[in-house]
């Protein structure tokens, strides 16, 4: 019986390759030839077709197969699957001359064979390929214009590689090594040759990594300008492989902007060096793919290990060339100029993610280090020189040592390497690790290795729109656009209804008609003979005409459905008797169901008609927002309900009263509010938003997941969306996925101030064109930016091109260093520190116009025109702006709206610690307003002063220290901040609320005017019944009585539920001897119950004194 822990081994599977045919070909003797094709994978010879004769018009057709095997016991037969191609080589087969005993052969050209198509599930894969001449092949003089020599090969298997389950699992991996720029000096062209080697560990299988080695990459003088070959090359196939068959085919690679990199060497600062670097500098060229395999086990372990450190580490260095000799071993294998590349992977586990590239920085390799950054013990120093040395000297296709007694040779890694220089002597006793002389050298020259590394599949999936509105609508289902109807007794009679309405209207449409010469002649006799001799005439036209008969049959239908829903007769009844009893009983309801339908629609009195609200949805919400702002919760929940029952399908009611319910604490009506909102809206940006919030409140962490990420699709370029979603990833302590979350705000935060620069400069030309002073460059020197964008910084920067290809059209090195000279620094006074963030944030998608700007140098034809002694200044690029605010400081004004204290306080820690926030006036500012709705006032007071110390003249400032001067009772105090906050020339972001109280104190100190004129400024910005009743009160105690009773009359209109209001216009009134008014406004205050004690008194003490106005003297 067999065990069933051991795994079943699949037998191998036989792979075909089938040779259909060659066109195109051409021979040392023209278009007529014999060839054949010789088909090797690896070291391993698979076979040759048969020798086929072909001319210019017929192909030759070789209908030849090859196999070989996949085996399955080896997970390394897949990975070389993918990697490994296999090379096809045509062959002229020339005729036999007298005395030769063989045939005499030529290789023609070479072409390669990729099994990427089987690894990826493909049962059949045909191909044309190309042939690419080998060096003196006849094919080289096919003229440019001619068609190119093709070969139609098809590969196949019988059973797909990997079953649907496993192609679901596993993954692909392609690493692609570009270029090392800016090598050490020493590395020289001339003299001792060496190899050049970069190797990275991966786990190919889930056990253990395998070390993944790039040999061959050459040495290049930074003087040869010749663009190089962007297409990337097969790995190991240098040796065997020759001219155009060594690179992959339909695969390049990219040009990105420095901007939009991942790695080092990004911010606008490095701009220089690496311009400089990749076009004066020698530079190490490998521009290799290698492809990776990764099972279901590989595929976690590589995300486990992301996970665990960010850093990967790929290691550098320099070996001798091998060479044919026997005494040369130990010096072949030495290793120098050992150094690392610490690559961030963790960007691969943002969600969607399959691609990182960029220039990265290397490092002196330091086995601490890299232990401590990578979590890795050793290196693959010497491992990777073995296999590199093998590779180059004997030509070998496999990138792993052969098993054997080699790997139990191996040296011991302390003192093998040649660039591990001890400092002393005696450094073994100091236990201080050896010094990398000559890995330092990459640092101090600012070395950097450019790579891209490109998954099949994401590694952690990015849930798509589709699925989030699905999840989104099954935590809260959308409202349906119109109400449910179910059948039933109801439905029946409510259609009995108005059936009945409609043929009543169309008889009165056929009435007037009828009579309508007797309606225009002043209208119709109403005695009895007059209106029956009226009815019998419509009832003869109606019969006449037929529609008495349509009438009918209209009704007919809604009378069979309540005599089946109503009265359940839906079978025949079994007696005359019993039929005529249900007819009398239905005649009589339905003739008392008709009366009812009528009198919906017909009345013998006019209704009095409803007045329109004389306030709408916007002012409504400001009399709440001004209540709150009193701290009268009350009355701001009644505007708030208010404004739903006007509109219960608008979501921005449900949202305001949400957001109102979260200050006050009540977070179940606030769910409930954000769930209507959502259920109106499922696109409603900010109601999806908060009830994220909510679910993270209650710690619903996968629901509120959910509720965020909706949010960012339903408008991916909102900065907001974006920056709550990372904000909630940091709570959650989910640090890669808040990174890529405030990464990508960061993008669009940069991308907003381009376009409000582009859009000043777009006005200011147009400006400068209007008045003719355009400068040359069409740009204004005064530039006006949006009100959105109006502190948008534009640093100064060099003149250097916006990326390599600029330069590559036409740049010479010595214009290059002319840039390199030219103006440095930035604009005085302004702190480096944000410009870190703006090229950080643009690190993976690409920011709208961040080429756009950048302009074209010189064109080679112009460059020998130039003088040497005076070379042309190439114009400025676009300077990448600074933003005026911050992702998280927009955040916080949104949040402070909403009423959202745990995020406002997780994003002003943000700000603190971002390289373009930390402490401001700003900052201090918004954390007040925090405290403020926490009723924390010390933590306020100290906040404004700290905001007051870095900017004293800020209205905002001054006018949050009023408030919590008037909150804690310091009336004097609070006048006096008021008063200053007005004085500025810049007026603070809320007015309202400055006047209201500012005025209130000058009515306690008896200064009537000014409180009259400070309400009045109230009213003009924003009128509200507490700023009229504020100048009503005002004019009265000036004893301007006529103004008075205007500004209470227009608080009445507003709010007619205040009793203070009343409560003065019956004073006003008691004054101007108006006793029913007077009572009538005094009822009106009773009734809604005054609290106000002194205004009751001096009411009922001013009563007295006329003696009427209260009913009760």
């Amino acid at each position: 019986m067999a065990d069933p822990d051991v795994p079943v081994i699949r037998p191998p599977e036989p792979i075909t390759i089938t040779i259909l045919r060659a066109r195109n070909l051409r021979g040392l003797r023209g278009d007529s030839l014999n060839s054949l094709i010789k088909i090797e994978f690896g070291d391993k010879p698979l076979g040759e077709t048969p020798k086929v004769e072909c001319t210019g018009d017929t192909p030759a057709e070789y209908n030849f197969s090859a196999t070989f095997n996949a085996t399955f016991e080896d997970p390394m037969s897949l990975d070389e699957l993918a990697y490994k191609p296999a090379l096809l080589t045509v062959v002229e087969v020339l005729p036999k001359e007298r005395k030769q005993k063989e045939e005499k052969t030529i290789n023609l050209g070479q072409c390669t064979l990729d099994f990427l198509p089987l690894v990826r599930g493909e049962l059949k894969h045909k191909y044309t390929l190309t042939v690419h001449p080998v060096a003196s092949s006849p094919l080289e003089q096919i003229p440019p214009d001619s068609p190119r020599p093709e070969v139609d090969i098809v590969i196949s298997v019988e059973n797909a590689l990997l079953t649907e389950q496993q192609l679901g699992e596993c993954n692909l991996m392609q690493i692609s090594i570009e270029n090392l720029y800016s090598p050490p000096d020493s590395w020289q062209l001339m003299g001792q040759q060496h190899l050049y080697v970069t190797a990275l560990p991966m786990p190919i299988t889930g056990e253990k990594e395998n070390p993944i080695v790039f040999p061959g990459g050459q040495l290049k003088p930074g003087v040869d300008k010749e663009i190089p070959s962007k297409q990337k090359k097969w790995l190991n196939l240098t040796t065997s492989a020759q001219g155009q068959a060594v690179y992959i085919p339909d695969c390049f690679i990219p040009e990105d902007p420095y901007e939009e990199e991942d790695g080092d060497f990004r911010s606008k600062d490095d701009r220089e060096h690496r311009v400089m670097s990749e076009h004066d500098k020698n530079r190490v060229t490998w521009t290799t793919e290698r492809r990776c395999y990764l099972d279901s086990s590989a595929t976690k372990s590589l995300q486990a290990k992301i996970a665990k450190t960010r850093y990967w580490p790929l290691e550098v260095m320099r070996i001798p060339l091998p060479s044919g000799g026997k005494g040369k071993k130990e010096e072949e294998g030495s290793v120098s100029y050992h150094g690392v590349v610490y690559i961030n992977m963790a960007p691969l586990l943002y969600p969607g993610v399959r691609r990182i590239r960029g220039a990265y920085k290397i490092y002196a390799y330091n086995e601490s280090e890299v232990a401590e950054k990578t979590k890795r013990k050793g290196g693959l120093a010497e491992e990777a020189a073995k296999i590199a040395t093998g590779m180059m000297a004997r030509g070998s296709t496999s990138p792993f040592p052969k098993k054997g007694k080699d790997e139990k040779k191996e040296p011991a890694k302390k003192g093998a390497s040649a660039m591990l220089k001890p400092s002393d002597t005696g450094s073994q006793l100091d236990s201080e690790a050896p010094v990398n002389v000559e890995g330092m050298q990459y640092v101090e020259y600012k070395s950097y290795l450019t790579l891209e590394i490109n998954l099949n599949r994401a590694l952690v999936p990015k849930r798509p729109p589709e699925e989030l509105a699905r999840r989104v609508a099954e935590y809260i289902p959308p409202r349906p656009l119109f109400p449910k109807r179910a059948n039933g007794a109801q439905r029946a009679v409510e259609d009995f209804h108005g059936q009945v309405a409609s043929v009543a209207s169309l008889i009165l449409d056929e009435f007037r008609d009828k009579f309508a010469e007797e309606l225009e002649a002043g209208g119709l006799t109403q005695g009895s003979g007059d209106i029956e001799k009226r009815r019998q005439q419509l009832i003869f036209d109606l019969n006449s005409t037929g529609k008495y008969f349509a009438f009918k049959e209209q009704l007919k239908h809604s009378v069979v459905k309540i005599v089946r829903e109503k009265y359940l007769k839906t079978t025949n009844f079994s007696s005359k008797e019993e039929l005529q009893a249900f007819l009398s009983e239905l005649y009589v309801y339905l003739v008392d169901q008709m009366h009812v339908g009528l009198s919906k629609v017909l009345s013998l009195e006019d209704k009095t008609p409803v007045p329109e609200p004389l306030t709408d949805s916007a002012q409504l919400k400001h009399f709440a927002r001004e209540a709150e702002v009193n701290e009268n919760f009350e009355l701001a929940t009644k505007y708030y309900q208010e404004r739903i029952a006007r509109n219960k399908n608008d979501p921005e009611h449900w949202f305001d009263y949400g957001t109102f319910c979260l200050y006050i604490n009540d977070i179940s009506k606030a769910e409930e509010c954000f769930k209507e909102c959502i259920s109106i809206d499922q696109h409603h940006l900010n109601g999806l938003i908060l009830y994220g919030v909510v679910c993270a409140m209650e710690e619903r962490n996968e629901a509120a997941e959910t509720f965020f990420e909706a949010a960012t699709c339903v408008e991916p370029k909102s900065i907001l969306a974006w920056t709550m979603l990372g904000l909630f990833y940091d709570g959650i302590d989910n640090d890669i996925s808040a990174e890529m979350a405030f990464l990508e705000a960061e993008k669009l935060n940069i991308a907003a101030a381009k376009a409000a620069v582009r859009a000043a400069m777009d006005d200011g030309a147009k400006d400068t064109k209007e008045e003719g002073q355009g400068e040359e460059d069409g740009v204004p020197k005064d530039i006006i930016p949006p009100a959105d964008y109006t502190s948008v910084k534009i640093p100064e920067i060099k003149q250097i091109p916006a990326t390599p290809a600029e330069i590559g059209k036409g740049a010479t090195g010595a214009g290059s260093k002319t840039q390199a000279g030219g103006k440095k620094g930035g604009v005085p006074g302004k702190k480096p520190g944000p410009a870190s963030i703006g090229s950080h944030a643009s690190s993976k998608e690409n920011v709208g116009g961040s080429r756009a700007g950048s302009r074209v140098i010189r064109s080679p034809s112009q460059t020998p025109q130039l003088p040497p002694d005076e070379p042309e200044e190439p114009p400025p690029r676009e300077p990448t702006p600074i933003p005026p605010r911050s992702i998280y400081m927009q955040v916080v004004d949104w949040l402070l709206d909403a009423k959202a204290m745990t995020f406002t306080e997780r994003a002003l820690a943000h700000e603190l610690l971002s390289p373009s926030g930390g402490p401001s006036s700003e900052y201090y500012i918004t954390l007040a307003r925090l405290a403020l709705q926490k009723k924390d006032v010390e933590k306020a007071e100290e906040s404004l002063n700290e905001a007051l110390q870095f900017d004293h003249q800020s209205p905002d400032a001054w006018g949050i220290m009023g408030h919590f001067k008037y909150l804690i009772g310091d009336l004097e105090a609070a006048k006096h901040c008021y008063e200053r906050t007005l004085s500025f020339v810049t007026d603070p972001s809320e007015t309202h609320s400055v006047y209201l109280r500012l005025a209130s104190i000058y009515l306690q100190d008896g200064k009537f005017s000014e409180a009259k004129n400070t309400f009045l400024m109230a009213c003009k910005r924003s009128p509200s019944c507490v700023s009229w009743l504020g100048v009503g009160i005002a004019c009265y105690r000036l004893g301007e009585l006529s103004e008075a009773e205007d500004a209470l009359s227009e608080a009445n209109i507003l709010n007619n539920t205040d009793p203070e209001v009343w409560a003065y216009l019956s004073m006003v009134c008691l004054k101007t001897n108006r006793q029913v008014e007077a009572e009538q406004a005094y009822k009106y205050s009773i009734k809604l119950k005054l609290q106000d004690e002194d205004l009751l008194n001096e009411l009922e003490q001013l009563q007295e004194e006329v003696g009427f106005g209260n009913p009760q003297l």
